[in-house]
């Protein structure tokens, strides 16, 4: 079922539709209206070109974010073959050990 949530970006009001919940709804929105008028206030630009300008830094932000999500996996996954590698090991110093025992 999709939510509905009124609210104001840059004192414009939208209604926003969403499968999403409200509250959620409510942060996605914030955060433009955040960047939106932070641009508008230190470059003294106008609402459109804001929004293109917030876009671009939202867009910069969440391929930033995906790149170091990208790494976090690979930086996992080496570890998870690194452990592997070392329960492997323990396995046939194990069976060695095993071996060694009982030749005696």
């Amino acid at each position: 079922m999709a939510n509905r949530v009124t609210m104001n970006i840059c004192s414009q009001e939208y209604i926003l539709v969403a499968e999403e919940s409200a509250a959620y709804m409510e942060k996605v929105g914030a955060l433009v209206d955040k960047k939106m008028t932070e641009i508008m206030d230190s470059a003294h630009i106008g609402r459109s070109d804001a929004a293109v300008l917030a876009a671009v830094n939202i867009a910069d932000e969440l391929f930033k974010a995906q790149e170091a999500a990208e790494n976090l996996r690979r930086q996992l996954k080496g570890y998870l073959d690194e452990a592997t590698q070392a329960k492997n090991e323990i396995s046939e110093l194990k069976r060695q050990l095993f071996k060694q025992q009982n030749r005696r």
